[in-house]
């Protein structure tokens, strides 16, 4: 990671530090930064800052939104390991929180982060605030990620067609990636032009992350993912590799990573940190 960025990424803890030093249960406190302190490569709130970054806006200025997405990204996390859900013993190399805390305080912990992270955007920011809760609201969602693990709860039992799984994990991850952009967005001045290429970049980086994170599933073992190894496979999961074996996932990634980069050849402004960023799926 580049010194720009892993600046940045020191700048989010600290902010996501100051965040959770308000919870006023200890008890509720220690579930929530068991999970957002559990290593997190803060992506989202790096996709966030980058966009304020590349049209010179002030970094200090986005940090709050930058928790709160993280927050959002979090509780949902704690949501999907539960053994309603996914029922996973680990993340990030660690025991789940429902592992750790009991299901009942992982429940609180996921309810508390979601909803914290709207109080954050509507007390930091009195007068974009409201945009920034549509966003973040909308990415969340019945039509976003919430909507997108319902599909994938559904497509347990059926054979997903390709442009049905594809939109399942852009809602189901692609959304709050492109909520990020979005919300950057909020902080600057962007032209009309780069806006398009933004939301281009966004939505092929979604759908990219969760190819990858697809393939990884069937190419990694438990240690190198930090989470149990071929978990989608067990549980017929509609996946990348599933529909159209590995040779085809990573052909399917390879697609959306080149139009990813054409977006980012199309703005106007050095995009050197989404670039960095955009290398997380070629590693």
């Amino acid at each position: 990671m580049s010194p720009m960025l892993a600046g940045w990424r020191t700048a989010v803890e600290q902010t996501l530090d100051e965040q959770l030093a308000a919870v006023a249960n200890p008890h509720l406190r220690a579930a929530m930064v068991y999970s957002v302190e559990a290593g997190g490569k803060r992506l989202r709130p790096l996709l966030l800052l980058s966009v304020v970054a590349m049209y010179d806006g002030v970094i200090t200025d986005a940090l709050p939104a930058a928790a709160a997405l993280e927050y959002v990204h979090t509780y949902s996390l704690i949501h999907d390991d539960l053994p309603a859900m996914d029922d996973d013993d680990l993340r990030r190399g660690k025991p789940t929180n429902h592992k750790q805390f009991g299901e009942a305080l992982a429940i609180l912990a996921g309810d508390a982060l979601l909803t914290d992270a709207f109080a954050i955007l509507s007390r930091q920011y009195p007068e974009k605030g409201a945009a920034c809760v549509q966003i973040l609201a909308e990415a969340a969602g019945s039509n976003g990620m919430v909507g997108g693990q319902v599909l994938d709860m559904d497509g347990e039992n059926e054979q997903y067609h390709l442009e049905t799984l594809k939109r399942m994990d852009e809602a189901k991850t692609g959304a709050l990636i492109q909520a990020a952009i979005a919300m950057g967005g909020l902080f600057v001045t962007i032209p009309e032009t780069d806006q398009t290429a933004l939301a281009d970049f966004s939505a092929a980086f979604g759908l990219g992350f969760q190819i990858k994170d697809d393939i990884n599933d069937v190419t990694k073992t438990t240690a190198e993912l930090g989470k149990t190894a071929d978990k989608d496979v067990i549980e017929h999961k509609n996946t990348f590799p599933e529909l159209l074996g590995l040779d085809g996932a990573i052909q399917a990634l390879q697609v959306e990573i080149a139009k990813a980069e054409t977006a980012l050849n199309e703005l106007t402004v050095d995009a050197a940190p989404l670039a960095e960023i955009l290398a997380v799926l070629k590693a």
